[in-house]
């Protein structure tokens, strides 16, 4: 019943067993090697455009680099309130772009809307020498709450973002999930829709140490090779973080992954509507799942030694805040989540409620 984090999973048979292969006999270093190459063509295949892909092992180097390459010291990075690079990422964004401002915007269920993304353009007007430029919008899919933006959303702040001259970043670390969830191409949620870079995550979805850094104009890519060395993440030994990603995207894997991972998060939360004082504020668009206990379900679950997140009271709104004798948590599925552990982490919180 482990349901703290899709990180806390180990990695898929397929993509481990790649690493076995890719172990045997010698290759170049530093992203030389048949491998990485390889990964950068498939890459782009996937989304249908010459791509220039930067592969690095960790999402906080794929989210911090990615902007930088977009931003300038004296710029501003405009975000959800919420977002991982604003809440998670220990400053890493501001520190890999020597000093760039993040700057948040409020929203429901972790969601910029377009009239807030509107007033902060305005609020940062370009060529005013006492304030930060601004440089780079990031948009979290999915976002922190669990939640998507849609093909038109994501459309309209790119259109907004780019006639004020601000580049368009995707914190993909779901990618995957929000690819199986919304059933549209790569394609359509990224550069047709106006982003201009993407951090696409596979650690959280069966990989061990896998992103990629995806810029869609390979112009702007010009000086990420230096970008990532000097940041220490382009790795020695770079074909153990490319065969991953040849697995990950082979035959859709990645896809059969992250539909696995929305199933059970599907499965979760339909047991958890039916328990007595049990509220979802929201519906699960991907792998999370946001609830509000009975505090006597969230004891013997513990209890019973159940893991996940206590997420306070953030997100909740309105007649959904959190009333005594209540706790609001986060339940995150996995590819390798098993049904029979999300049934019994429903019985014993059924139980515990209704005896």
């Amino acid at each position: 019943m482990f349901f703290a984090s899709d990180n806390a999973s180990g990695a898929s048979p397929k993509i481990f067993n790649a690493i076995i292969a890719a172990n045997d006999g010698y290759a170049l270093p530093y992203g030389a090697d048949d491998w990485s190459k390889a990964a950068e063509v498939r890459v782009s295949e996937l989304f249908e455009r010459d791509c220039a892909v930067f592969l690095v092992p960790t999402g906080t180097a794929a989210n911090a680099l990615a902007l930088a390459a977009f931003t300038p010291a004296y710029g501003a990075i405009f975000c959800h309130d919420d977002a991982h690079i604003m809440d998670d990422e220990c400053g890493a964004p501001e520190f890999f772009s020597a000093g760039a401002k993040l700057v948040g915007i409020p929203g429901s269920l972790g969601k910029i809307t377009e009239a807030g993304l509107a007033a902060t353009l305005a609020a940062y007007p370009r060529g005013l020498v006492k304030q930060v430029q601004p440089a780079a919008l990031s948009l979290s899919q999915a976002t922190e709450s669990g939640t998507l933006y849609s093909v038109a959303e994501i459309a309209a702040f790119s259109e907004m973002a780019h006639r004020h001259d601000v580049a368009v970043h995707m914190d993909g670390a779901r990618f995957a999930n929000a690819i199986a969830s919304l059933d549209v191409s790569p394609a359509q949620l990224t550069w047709k829709a106006g982003v201009d870079v993407l951090s696409l995550g596979g650690t959280k979805n069966g990989a061990i140490m896998c992103e990629a850094v995806v810029f869609f104009d390979r112009d702007r890519a010009a000086d990420f090779l230096y970008l990532r060395k000097r940041g220490g993440h382009t790795v020695s030994k770079g074909r153990f973080i490319a065969a991953q990603m040849l697995a990950w995207l082979d035959d859709g894997h990645w896809l059969e992954l992250a539909r696995h991972a929305n199933e059970q998060a599907q499965r979760l939360a339909s047991g958890l509507r039916i328990i007595s004082g049990v509220r979802l504020p929201w519906q699960p668009q991907i792998n999370e799942v946001f609830a509000v206990l009975p505090s006597a379900a969230d004891k013997a679950l513990k209890a019973a030694g159940a893991r996940y997140y206590d997420w306070g009271g953030r997100g909740l709104e309105g007649d959904g805040r959190l009333k005594p004798g209540e706790v609001f948590v986060r339940m995150v599925t996995s590819f390798a989540t098993r049904p029979e552990d999300v049934e019994r982490f429903l019985d014993v919180a059924g139980k515990a409620v209704n005896g």
